[in-house]
């Protein structure tokens, strides 16, 4: 037998790329590159390892009972008297010796079941040739909670879409359902004879048998790679001992790993392969039967597959693979061909093993990549086709801006254009009857986006697109000639539009796990977008599909998941996914003035299916936008790839919602994939990475907290007679250190599980207990309340308040709570809810007779209330302060937490900003942390002041103004950077000096910060501290020398 051990030096597979094949217009090799986790030489030379058949899969365990089994079969047959007599042995011995089921079926299942399966079988051959077809068909299916059985005739090598999908069936029902509490392993054959036990027929009969795994220890952990502690009982009994060691050793990688594991094995004396797949549980749904689809598009069919589940959370499938006897093999390439592009192809079907156009693809009419093209552009479509257009804009010309009428006109009529002109059905079904364009408008796509860079083998360069390739004018000349109406015109040129506008993709990296573009943004319309994006990545998986967007090369902003209550919901947000990106990327940049980095922020919307595959999703987000990110360093791993950008890009991330926890992977993902700016990637990591956390720290909360008390201070107001209202409770970051910080009288506090009341002022102390165990108002102690409080949780009914009134229901009044007129609030902190709670619709509920009825907001949540909501509430007597001003205090710690991190080597950073394992922190760290929240405070007194003033001198309001200053401070930043102030180098000294905290220069050095910190990221400092300054001090429209004077100033105390 060969040899099992590694050879030390990697060899690239030596197989030829398919060329023959696309000589047959209908079918075509996709072109993907591979990689063998564990190439080896052997004398086939094909990189594969040889197995001797004696030592091949599983050997199932001798049942004894077997005879006297078969004897109770006939017996009960014959009492059932369904079968004529001469006819039960011949039956009972094809069904027990020639179908090739295994001594374990009938030793699990009991004699009642096996007679019903016998006589299912018969009656089924009965039929077949009772039929005028004579075609031979058997459809059996049996399922309990803890095995299945499914037998099925098809034709090999063909994926039978109109069949009855048993691999769909049982992949749904038990495979990707499996938990590590309930798993489930399954194994299929495919019987050497048809139903008739003749070989006149092309069908044959498959049987599928599941069984509920019993691991040796179900709570084994993820890293756990000892097969005899994570494996089955039955794997482990049935396994050969080659079987167990194959398994051993794909295991060992795939726990490593992100992605799929791949390996194929070559059978001595068989014309067979054996491939086997290997990836972490609950990562690629669909994955069993999708692979079928795959080895049929090449004609190929499987004899036996086996699927392995691991209490440590790894599956394993198993294929032994020939040539599809019954088919035309002069359509096909040979098997070696035919295996290597299957293998090519693994990881891009992980991506998305079942893509929307998924019948194209089985029934063999586009190519996998050509489907999951297609996939990737209908989820495009539906986030950019729904533009407002030419008709919108004349609209907009029209009407007058500063009506709050023909706002609101505006506003309703932009949404119904949005959500009713293209739904995601209405895409599918356009896209899905014009393969042939998907086809160009793939080859397209491919002729760009699949090279490689120099110094590869030629081996590794794939086939030219399987059409012709056309440039963009006549791609456009046969869309308008073969679609039906304009409707689908403006669908496909869609297509167009995605391919012009790509600069780079890891489509073509032959290891990933989410398809990610980069994006030019240049194509969105300005009318709706009127602030140009820098960059834009869409990433899209399995699970769900996500968006980063930035306004600065250099950006910062946090990465959140979009979860959804049911399928309405996910429509909504699917449809206002992008719009809400924007919205929060260009907060973010407004948010941003004080620090060097704009704004940026990134949206992972889980699918509809999927709602509980958070920290998957993000992974797989996180890891293929890092494939355009890094360098390609492993040929056949991650080979280069076609960066039309063509200039290093550095994201800064960090938390958000549902994404807290998920930090510290990606930070070390980062590292552990040699970025080496890992330390600076992601900020609110634990400390023990360097990182520092805002919620520990109420980072966020000390910025929103200095304009509340600013304004309390303005009005010589006593805190403790205001009375509050917040949204976002107890449970979470900004909402439960708004409580702790805060000395107002709290009337209502409104969270995820309901709304809590009190007029007579909610219990303090029981509002701390909460916000220190960061829990939900769902567990406030109901005794702490007046005679007049009451609390309704969303999943409540027909609740009576003391004042009488009936809530019907508990999650409307939820929802709405804050738009009541309670009489109750003097101040509302919105520190959570879904962004545009109130809009210009429902903004009329908080005004009464021309004024507000909540006199102070202070909005602490991004994105709660529109812009002209805000304006109309100012126009009514609100005094309030937007979100872009006062929650900034998050984004400053996140940016000094990222140049300390870019300050210091690895070595320094460890010892000075990284928690040990004993858990107390650095001197240092600790220092840092007081300065950044004195930082924090300093810049959100310098902003309010400004407004303030700036109000009062010009009546602006204060939404208004907030605008104004950040884009007053951008804009002067951008200009300065581009100056020649910068190449003064005691000018740029001097400013860094100020600029940067002093905890850092005193350590550190100036000399050596400079030489460490990246150029553009100084010179973002540079610019952001002056212009910060400048505009906080002279305001957003100084006088034309004002700039002057504040420079000479400047110079004159460098000079």
């Amino acid at each position: 037998m060969a040899s099992l051990e590694v050879p030390t030096s990697p060899l690239a597979p030596v197989n030829k790329f398919v060329k023959d094949v696309v000589a047959t217009p209908d079918r075509h090799p996709s072109p993907q590159p591979t990689h063998f986790s564990v190439p080896y030489k052997n004398g086939n030379g094909n990189g594969h390892r040889v197995l001797r058949s004696a030592t091949v899969g599983y050997i199932a365990p001798e049942f004894k009972g077997k005879k006297a089994q078969m004897l109770q079969v006939k017996g009960k047959i014959e009492e059932a008297a369904w079968i004529p007599d001469p006819m039960i042995d011949e039956q009972i011995n094809w069904f027990y010796n020639e179908l090739g089921i295994d001594d374990v079926y009938f030793q699990l299942e009991n004699v009642d079941a096996i007679v019903s399966h016998v006589t299912s079988l018969y009656a089924a051959k009965i039929a077949a040739f009772a039929r005028k077809d004579k075609r031979d068909e058997i459809r059996l299916d049996m399922e309990a909670a803890d095995h299945a059985i499914y037998i099925d005739t098809s034709e090999p090598g063909i994926s039978n879409i109109s069949g009855p999908r048993y691999e769909h069936r049982l992949e749904k029902k038990y495979l990707d359902a499996s938990t590590q509490n309930s798993s489930y392993r399954v194994e299929t054959f495919r019987s050497p004879t048809n139903l008739s036990g003749t070989t006149a027929s092309k069908s044959t009969m498959r049987c599928y048998f599941v069984y509920q795994c019993m691991f040796v220890d179900p709570k084994a952990g993820p890293t756990e790679t000892r097969l005899e502690v994570i494996a089955d009982r039955m794997f482990l009994a049935k396994a050969t001992k080659n079987t167990k060691q194959i398994y051993q050793e794909i295991i060992d990688l795939a726990v490593s790993r992100n992605g799929p594991v791949i390996e194929v094995f070559d059978i001595e004396g068989s014309k067979e392969k054996r491939l086997v797949v290997a990836f972490r549980r609950k990562t690629a749904s669909g994955m069993f039967s999708a692979l079928s689809d795959l080895y049929h598009y090449y004609g190929v069919t499987s004899s036996r597959k086996y699927v392995e589940q691991f209490s440590n959370g790894i599956t394993v499938i198993c294929l032994y693979l020939k040539p599809a006897a019954n088919l035309e093999s002069k359509k096909f390439p040979p098997l070696e061909d035919s295996i290597h592009q299957i293998t090519k192809e693994i990881s891009l079907l992980y991506c998305i093993p079942q893509n929307k156009f998924q019948a194209l693809f089985a029934s063999g009419r586009l190519s996998l990549q050509e489907t999951i093209y297609g996939h990737c552009l209908w989820v495009f479509v539906q986030h950019f086709l729904n533009r407002l257009g030419s008709d919108y804009a004349s609209l907009v010309s029209a009407l007058d801006k500063d009506s709050s009428a023909h706002v609101e006109i505006l506003s309703n009529i932009k949404r119904r254009l949005r959500t009713e002109t293209f739904t995601a059905g209405y895409i599918f079904e356009i896209i899905e009857s014009h393969p042939e364009l998907i086809r160009t408008l793939y080859a397209s796509f491919a002729n760009i986006h699949l090279t490689l860079g120099p110094g590869y083998a030629e081996d590794w360069v794939p086939p030219a697109p399987s059409a012709e390739v056309l440039s963009d004018k006549q791609i456009g000349d046969l869309i308008t000639k073969t679609v039906d109406n304009e409707h689908e015109e403006v669908v496909m040129n869609a297509f167009r539009i995605f391919n012009k506008a790509l600069l780079k993709t890891n489509f073509y990296t032959p290891t990933k796990v989410a398809l990610s573009f980069r994006l030019d943004p240049a194509f969105l319309p300005e009318i709706e977008y009127p602030q140009p994006l820098y960059g834009m990545f869409l990433v899209i998986s399995s699970e769900s599909r996500g968006f980063h967007l930035r306004f600065r090369d250099i950006a910062r902003g946090g990465i959140r998941i979009v979860k959804s209550r049911n399928k309405e919901a996910y429509s909504i947000n699917a449809r206002s996914m992008f719009d809400e990106n924007y919205g929060l990327a260009n907060t973010q940049q407004r948010k941003n003035k004080d620090i060097p980095e704009g704004g940026s922020k990134g949206v992972i919307l889980l699918d509809a299916a999927h709602q509980s595959k958070g920290s998957v999703a993000f992974e797989k987000y996180i890891d293929s936008i890092m494939d355009l990110l890094l360098p390609a360093a492993s040929p056949g791993i991650k080979n280069p790839i076609v960066d039309l950008y063509g200039k290093q890009e550095i994201l800064f991330m960090g938390p958000d919602e549902n994404t807290a926890d998920l930090v510290d992977w990606a930070t070390e993902h980062a590292r552990k994939r040699g970025a080496l700016w890992w330390k600076s990637f992601f900020t609110g990591k634990s400390p023990k990475l360097g990182g520092i956390p805002h919620d520990a720290y109420g980072m966020t909360t000390l910025s929103v907290r200095e304009f509340v008390k600013g304004i309390y201070r303005k009005l010589e107001l006593d805190p403790s007679k205001v009375r509050k209202m917040q949204t976002g409770g107890p449970d979470g970051d900004l909402g439960s250190n708004e409580i702790l910080l805060s000395n107002e009288k709290y009337t209502a506090v409104v969270d995820g599980s309901g709304v809590l009341v009190d007029p007579n002022g909610i219990d303090r102390n029981e509002l701390i207990r909460l916000a220190k165990k960061r829990v939900m108002i769902s567990q406030f102690d109901l005794t702490k309340l007046s005679k007049d409080g009451y609390r309704v949780l969303v999943d409540e009914n027909n609740v009576k308040l003391p004042s009488g009134e009936l809530i019907n229901n508990g999650t409307l009044f939820r929802n709405t709570f804050h738009l009541r007129d309670s009489g109750l609030t003097d101040s509302f902190v919105p520190c959570g809810g879904r962004p545009e709670s109130i809009d210009l619709s429902s903004v009329g509920k908080l005004i009464k007779n021309n004024k507000s009825t909540i006199p102070y907001i202070v909005e602490g949540a991004n994105l709660f209330i529109t812009q002209d909501a805000k304006l109309r509430l100012e126009a009514a007597g609100c005094i309030l302060f937007k979100d872009a001003s006062a929650n900034k205090g998050g984004v400053t710690s996140s940016s000094l937490e990222v140049l300390a991190s870019l300050s210091f080597d690895d070595e320094g950073f460890v010892q000075n900003m990284c928690v040990g394992a004993d858990g107390n922190p650095p001197e240092f760290y600790q220092a840092y942390v007081k300065a950044v929240q004195e930082k924090i405070k300093d810049n959100a007194r310098l902003e309010f002041e400004a407004i303030w003033r700036e109000h009062e001198l010009t009546k602006i309001p204060r939404s208004t103004l907030s605008d104004t200053l950040s884009v007053a401070i951008t804009k002067l930043d951008e200009e300065l950077q581009k100056t020649d102030l910068w190449k003064n180098e005691k000018l740029r000294r001097s400013v860094l000096a100020d600029a940067l905290p002093k905890l850092l220069l005193d350590k550190i050095g100036l000399d050596l910060i400079i030489e460490r910190v990246p150029d553009n990221y100084l010179r973002a400092i540079f610019g952001s501290y002056l212009a910060s300054r400048f505009v906080y001090e002279f305001g957003s429209q100084p006088s034309q020398f004002a700039f002057f004077d504040f420079m000479s100033q400047r110079m004159e105390s460098v000079q």
